[in-house]
Formats: C-alpha cells, sequence, structure tokens
C-alpha cells in the first residue's frame, strides 16, 4: 500500500472513531441528563450539563447555524480534497481529527431541531462550573477539533508540511545531509 493511501486511510480512520464518539455521547448525553441536574464529577472539575447551541465554539455566531452548516461543509470539502496528497501521518491525524469534530457538529446542524441547517449542537461538558460560566460548554465534536488544530499548528510551526517534507530546512543543508529537502529556493 502506498504511503498516500495509508495516510488517507488514517485520516479516514481518526474521523469516523471521532464521528462515532461525537454521536454516540450525544446520544447518551440527551437520553440520560436532559432534563436533569448537573452531574459533578472530578469534585467540580467538570459537570455534564446538556445545553442545545445554536451558535459556534463559545457560543459566538448564535442564530447563524445556517452559516456555521455551509461553513462545515466546506471544511470537509477541503479536507477530503486534500487527503489523496498527504504524505505525513501527523497531518492525517490532525486533519482526520478536525474532519470527524466538523462532521460530528454538522450532523447536529443538519438532524436535530428546530430542523435541517437550522438544528441546535448539543453540547455536555461544562469545567469547572455547572452552567458554562468559566468555560464554555463544549462537547466531544468540539474537543477534536481545537486538538487537531493545535496538531495542524504544531506540524506547521515545525515545518512539517502536509505532503510529508520539511518546509522551512534549508536545501542542501547539513542536518538534510545535503539532499534537497523538497522546498522551493
Amino acid at each position: 500500500m502506498s504511503p498516500g493511501r495509508r495516510r488517507t486511510g488514517l485520516l479516514a480512520a481518526t474521523a469516523t472513531v471521532t464521528l462515532l464518539l461525537d454521536v454516540l455521547s450525544k446520544i447518551l448525553a440527551v437520553m440520560i441528563l436532559e432534563g436533569h441536574p448537573p452531574v459533578e464529577l472530578l469534585g467540580g472539575g467538570l459537570y455534564l450539563v446538556v445545553y442545545r447551541n445554536s451558535g459556534a465554539a463559545f457560543s459566538m455566531a448564535t442564530g447563524l447555524t445556517w452559516l456555521l452548516t455551509l461553513i462545515a461543509l466546506g471544511v470537509v470539502v477541503v479536507i477530503v480534497r486534500l487527503a489523496p496528497r498527504l504524505r505525513s501521518a501527523g497531518w492525517a491525524f490532525g486533519l482526520g481529527l478536525v474532519l470527524g469534530g466538523a462532521l460530528g457538529n454538522l450532523v447536529d446542524r443538519l438532524l436535530r431541531a428546530p430542523g435541517p441547517l437550522r438544528g441546535h449542537v448539543v453540547d455536555f461538558l461544562s469545567l469547572l462550573a455547572p452552567d458554562g460560566s468559566v468555560w464554555p460548554v463544549f462537547n466531544l465534536a468540539d474537543s477534536a477539533i481545537v486538538c487537531g488544530g493545535a496538531v495542524l499548528v504544531l506540524l506547521a510551526a515545525t515545518g512539517r508540511d502536509f505532503d510529508g517534507t520539511r518546509g522551512n530546512r534549508p536545501s542542501g543543508g547539513p542536518e538534510s545531509g545535503g539532499i534537497r529537502s523538497g522546498a522551493p529556493e
């Protein structure tokens, strides 16, 4: 199997597991938590409580669910189009987390009330307070997007490109063994 296919497989597997965990956790949160008082865990470090969010992360863009749906669709399309050119396991993993998280929240926006393209995302994790007053209430998809984004920023900052090359290493330098790194001169 070619490196590109392996990386695309890693991206797909990461996105699939992320999506499944997100959807399952939201189903369970709604079934078990909705209509009940918050559940305190870790001595008040984490609370489980269901909130319906019509906005983006941190409740930004509330009421613009249709726009957020289109943005999520755009993110999905860009990642899927980039996938065949991936040669980096790190990029495949990071993009898989972002893709799975985007799809998880997109499923809510498409399938949950009040209706298609207007659905509210289920958030159920609240740090340090049961009402999101310390940190906004979030879900596993949000966590995957943030963690995936952090992986991608770290890879980019260290010069690792999605195609497996090292982008900011001088070509022909001693650290590359005198071999060109693939970076344009």
